[in-house]
């Protein structure tokens, strides 16, 4: 299904379901079969590690890796009020800062904590891999799922000053305020789960969640770098 609106795609008989996927793997199963025209274009695939590699893996293309962190908050390291890129690109959610009362010294600290870490994952992950040209490519960016869009937002801006050609969004879950946001900003977007809802959280997604690891994305880089 596809809307030249918001062109976004999606699979009807899922919107607003649950526990869909059976794991990360399944759910980039379902992706590159809705995607799989573009396996005889010029496309490559770049996943946002960590969750965003095992989806990524399973589409079967080339595969590149785009290290993006959200800076998370002092007291509470699993909500961010911003992100920082491989690339250099920070965007902060000012609404979300103002609410929260963070001194500028704060805020500096966890952008440069947050560029230390994004920094040390693109030697872990890329090494010195060279960026290929992707003035000429469909790109794929591929994460596990969205729930602010934030992180993935400031991926696509990474890839946009990179030049990059077509750009299009493919993740297993996301709510549709998230992906009305994204739309304006890539060319298509290939969602098979979409829930609203008050909440929405990318783990109800999936029938098996867990931690991705730093060591599991590197055995999977190792098939394709």
């Amino acid at each position: 299904m596809s809307s030249s609106k918001t062109r976004i795609w999606e699979i009807p008989e899922l919107r607003n379901q649950t526990k869909v996927f059976r794991d990360r793997e399944h759910a980039g199963m379902v992706l590159a079969d809705m995607v799989s025209d573009y396996k005889d274009e010029n496309a490559i695939v770049i996943g946002i590690p960590a969750g965003g590699i095992p989806v990524a893996a399973e589409l079967s293309l080339e595969l590149d890796v785009a290290v993006v962190s959200k800076v998370t908050l002092p007291w509470n390291s699993e909500a961010g009020y911003g992100a920082v890129s491989w690339e250099g690109t920070v965007r902060l959610n000012q609404d979300l800062v103002s609410r929260i009362g963070l001194s500028k010294d704060e805020i500096h600290k966890g952008i440069e904590e947050t560029r230390e870490k994004v920094e040390r994952r693109v030697k872990l992950f890329r090494g010195s891999k060279i960026w290929p040209y992707l003035g000429e490519k469909t790109v794929i960016l591929v994460d596990d799922g969205i729930a602010s869009g934030f992180t993935i937002l400031v991926a696509v801006m990474a890839l946009k000053n990179m030049g990059v050609g077509e750009l299009i969004v493919a993740v297993p879950t996301a709510s549709p305020d998230s992906l009305n946001r994204l739309s304006t900003e890539v060319e298509g977007i290939y969602c098979p789960n979409i829930r609203g809802g008050w909440t929405f959280a990318v783990a109800d997604a999936y029938q098996k969640w867990r931690d991705v690891d730093e060591g599991e994305v590197l055995r999977i880089l190792e098939n394709f770098f």
